[in-house]
């Protein structure tokens, strides 16, 4: 074994994507439960309030189906040269693209959705500390969102010192748990206040206009209820494997579980949500539901708990990316003291924005438009079919070119709406909340 390959093997041992090649089948089921169910799982009886029950259950169904079959090819291409791993996202794109290009195609999309993922994820956290804290105490002397922000950002500066994925398993079980939990908690609640005497299922828009960009804009709302696939070959890294035994099998078994999990979160919250209040839902269920007191406290406390989590998931592949910049790039050692002040920069970047532009969730809703369609919806169709070459007109070719155009229209469309939807309430956003 050369220098270079034992320096390039130390290297691959440091980062934090390739340290740890030991995990159980389990662990790939809660990251990616962790990663797939933001707290975007709230807001989907809104997005179905601007769809109505046909469109709404079809787009909510669907994008369940499709973004199953997108993340088994990513699981399936991981191994499909004998001997070589894909362990990152970017890897399999200039396997399928070339070197350049590929890092071009899949790079700029990946970090939009996973430092866009962990900013929003801040201003979540920050946000639910807040209402935590009022829903407790609503007496106490009112705490501005900015200083529950770095509150919430503080843990994160001690978490994220983690080393590598298998090591924030804990952290991820926390919140893959915590976030069936509240979402069982707002459909159960749901159920428990009964369906509203007044309750009106009809579009709720002033115009044809408002409707259309409304129902262009909850598209985009469910499409980042989806976005797990960022993540996806960065923990199957993590699995071992051997030519009997490949990492696809303990990895598929996991994803099973997770889609299950996102199941069992979304369909009971989005349907009994809307069909408890109608049109009259408001953006997050919990703020809609409000009493008992006791139990939306503990909701916000879930949501926290995952978001932290989410969080974790979502800045290692960050972390991977910048670690090997530096170490390999820039040449500089690989040592504890380089983590250290990487990691904390980063922390302190998503705060600081998070802090800045509070209203950053309905930015992510333009911005994730562009990332987050392709990458969970029809990039990894591109990259199979330029891969594998399937037949003409046969079924795996269809299949992938309907996805393809639902993918692609999806990020045409729903940008449309968010963007129109910051424009119209752009009179109300503050920076510095």
């Amino acid at each position: 074994m050369t220098s270079d390959t034992a320096a390039q093997k130390a290297i691959d041992d440091w980062l934090p994507i390739t340290a740890n090649r030991n995990g159980k089948w389990w662990y790939s089921a809660f990251h990616n439960l962790t990663a797939m169910v933001g707290a975007g799982v709230l807001t989907l009886p809104y997005a179905m309030s601007h769809m109505g029950w046909g469109p709404g259950s079809v787009v909510l169904i669907l994008s369940w189906i499709i973004t199953l079959f997108t993340l088994w090819q990513m699981v399936e291409m991981h191994e499909m040269v004998p001997g070589v791993r894909f362990d990152r996202y970017h890897e399999l794109g200039q396997h399928a693209f070339g070197e350049k290009l590929g890092l071009w195609i899949v790079v700029p999309q990946q970090l939009i959705v996973e430092v866009g993922t962990c900013i929003a994820y801040m201003v979540t956290g920050g946000k639910s500390l807040k209402k935590f804290h009022d829903t407790v105490c609503p007496d106490c002397n009112n705490i501005r969102t900015s200083y529950w922000i770095v509150i919430f950002a503080s843990v994160n500066f001690v978490l994220c010192q983690c080393p590598s994925f298998n090591s924030i398993s804990a952290v991820s079980l926390a919140a893959a748990v915590m976030s069936i939990a509240y979402s069982t908690i707002a459909w159960a609640a749901t159920i428990k206040n009964g369906v509203q005497p007044d309750v009106d299922y009809s579009y709720k828009s002033k115009s044809t206009a408002d409707g259309v960009f409304n129902f262009m804009m909850s598209l985009g709302e469910v499409a980042f209820s989806y976005a797990g696939h960022n993540v996806v070959l960065e923990i199957q890294a993590t699995m071992p494997t051997s030519p009997e035994k490949p990492s696809k099998k303990p990895m598929w078994k996991g994803v099973i579980l997770a889609y299950i999990g996102v199941a069992f979160c979304y369909f009971p919250v989005a349907f009994i949500g809307y069909y408890a209040y109608g049109n009259s839902v408001e953006d997050n269920i919990l703020i809609t539901l409000e009493h008992p007191a006791w139990l939306i406290a503990a909701a916000n406390m879930f949501v926290i708990i995952h978001v932290i989590g989410g969080y974790q998931v979502f800045s290692m592949p960050v972390f991977d990316m910048m670690e090997t910049y530096l170490v390999k790039e820039l040449k500089l050692p690989p040592c504890l003291t380089l983590r250290l002040v990487a990691r904390t920069v980063f922390v302190a970047f998503t705060m600081i924005v998070a802090i800045c532009i509070p209203f950053f969730g309905s930015l992510l809703g333009f911005l994730g438009g562009f990332a987050f369609a392709p990458t969970s919806y029809f990039l990894p169709c591109i990259i199979w079919l330029k891969l594998y070459k399937p037949k003409r007109f046969g079924l795996s070719w269809t299949v992938n070119w309907t996805c393809i155009v639902l993918g692609v229209l999806l990020m045409t469309l729903s940008p449309i709406g968010s963007l129109r939807n910051i424009i119209v309430t752009a009179k109300d956003y503050k920076f510095f909340s």
